[in-house]
């Protein structure tokens, strides 16, 4: 009789869950454990399996191990290239016009729904540890220890459910150590301690490796006596290099950080390691130069520990067991610039900020060593947790599950191209939208602020760019005015009206918006 109540119980319950929140045929006993751990700022330029000048100097056992036991996106991107939006679409599966997180300012709401929540009410136990950075209190997880802002990389403050202030009011407990390594010691332990009967989602988010690319003393000597070798646009030193439309972030803004913090090092807002640093005397090339291994080794130095502390996962999964049923996701939420174009940060719709390298492993279902071309959006993350949580995919998520491309069998009606939009506008960072293809990239800079938070008010002058990625993957040559190509750029504006439009993404309310397409955005 016991029995046969519980299973009326159970019944009972699953029938007060939202739709997508019920589980396929198969119970929850089949369901698999989802890890998902995603890094700050780790650039697939850096991460040796997609290739490129530092290939053979990154420090990446673990990333590699899951990619020869697990399947490497080539194509993954981000929809706009920025922590917090970013994070925001991961969450909700929606572009920023849907989710009302379009700058580094916005806040996710808690009252939204997100895949959090459609995992917790389908009977999952959820966990979010680390970064955080959407401001407002984590809704969907059962218990939460993520740090205040950005953190800090020494004896970072966590707060948890049980201290949660919103940001910008002091809250939490700092615990000692390297914050790499004391997210992945409670990830673990909350593994170790989790509810066993129920399966798992959780998201491990590391700080690292975002700037000032601090790391732990165990890897200063790294790359003591090596020059790395650089990007082949290293001395692209502004737009008339390569025709683009903008100044950008060069990377000798980031030197002049560094010196700032070294005059002001007790108001600066960071502190940066490997000081004292200098250019004085240098030229402009070897300044570069100089500014760009320095940069770049303390990146790989921070990047480094997060290898290794994804190998300390990985080891305890195997050894507790829990390794075959569970799907483990190593990401990044954006790309990065690591001295490509001279740049430093993200935001621009150029490669290597745009990709997010992502690699998974799930043995069983993911044949080892597959390497997938298909375009995949951040927008499609939540769907296919839900999918392996055996949902239907929320009404809410825009994107849509890659399961199946995973296993090889690509939908025929998968996406052939991306539509992605920048909102945080700054003259040397314009705002911008555009379409990326498997040849070719649309890209327009309408320069305006709009009615966005933390932007300038000071405008820029619209303009367009295209490039064919296949002929030019590292983008040095802005073809929009070549002849040969016209026919083509006619298509892809119109393609990306269409693109925008199923995007959600419409400007009817920004009557600037409607004059600058009218003077500067003519198909014919």
């Amino acid at each position: 009789m016991i029995r046969y109540l519980s299973i009326i119980i159970i019944t009972c319950g699953l029938m007060y869950l939202p739709a997508a929140a019920q589980p396929k045929p198969g119970g929850a006993g089949s369901r698999p454990n989802i890890l998902f751990i995603m890094a700050d700022d780790h650039t697939s330029q850096s991460w040796g399996i997609y290739g490129g000048v530092l290939k053979n100097y990154v420090k990446n056992e673990n990333i590699q191990k899951l990619a020869k036991k697990g399947a490497v996106l080539n194509n993954a991107f981000c929809t706009n290239s920025l922590c917090v939006p970013s994070r925001a679409t991961i969450m909700t599966g929606q572009y920023s016009q849907l989710n009302a997180v379009y700058t580094l300012a916005d806040a996710l709401d808690p009252g939204k729904m997100n895949i959090a929540k459609v995992m917790q009410q389908s009977g999952y136990q959820t966990a979010l540890i680390g970064k955080w950075h959407l401001k407002k209190r984590p809704s969907g997880f059962d218990h939460f220890m993520v740090m205040p802002d950005q953190g800090v990389y020494f004896d970072p403050v966590f707060k948890t459910e049980d201290d949660w202030q919103d940001d910008g009011t002091p809250a939490g407990k700092k615990y000692p150590g390297y914050n790499t390594d004391v997210v992945t010691d409670y990830s673990i332990d909350w593994i170790k301690h989790r509810k066993k009967e129920k399966p798992f989602f959780l998201m491990m988010h590391f700080k690292a490796t975002h700037e000032p690319f601090e790391y732990p003393d165990r890897l200063k000597d790294l790359y003591n006596d090596t020059t790395l070798p650089e990007p082949e646009s290293i001395l692209d030193f502004g737009p008339e290099t390569n025709g683009r439309s903008f100044r950008g972030q060069p990377i000798e803004d980031m030197e002049a950080r560094w010196e700032t913090y070294q005059k002001h090092p007790d108001t600066y807002w960071t502190t940066y390691p490997g000081m004292p640093f200098s250019i004085a005397g240098l030229d402009s090339i070897q300044a570069r130069r100089k500014i760009y291994q320095k940069f770049v080794k303390d990146y790989l130095r921070c990047a480094a520990a997060i290898d290794e502390n994804i190998g300390r996962v990985l080891d305890y999964l195997q050894q507790s067991g829990l390794a075959n049923n569970t799907v483990v996701i190593y990401t990044s939420d954006q790309g990065y610039f690591l001295g490509e174009h001279g740049f430093f940060d993200k935001r621009m719709m150029y490669e290597e900020s745009l990709r997010m390298p992502f690699v998974i492993c799930y043995p069983g279902e993911i044949k080892g060593g597959t390497r997938i071309d298909d375009i995949i959006l951040n927008i499609d993350f939540p769907a296919l947790f839900a999918d392996y949580a055996g949902l239907k995919k929320p009404d809410f998520i825009q994107g849509r599950s890659f399961r199946q491309n995973l296993q090889g069998k690509t939908p025929k009606d998968w996406r052939r191209s991306m539509y992605y939009r920048y909102w945080e506008h700054y003259p040397e960072i314009p705002a911008h939208f555009g379409i990326r293809n498997d040849t070719y990239k649309l890209v327009f800079y309408y320069g305006q602020p709009l009615d966005m938070t933390n932007v300038s008010g000071k405008t820029s002058p619209p303009a367009w760019e295209f490039y064919n990625i296949r002929e030019d993957p590292h983008e040095l040559h802005n073809a929009i005015n070549d002849p040969q190509y016209q026919s083509i750029i006619k298509k892809m504006k119109a393609e990306l009206r269409t693109e925008k439009a199923k995007a959600g993404d419409n400007d009817d309310k920004y009557q600037q918006m409607q004059e600058i397409f009218k003077t500067y955005w003519k198909e014919n």
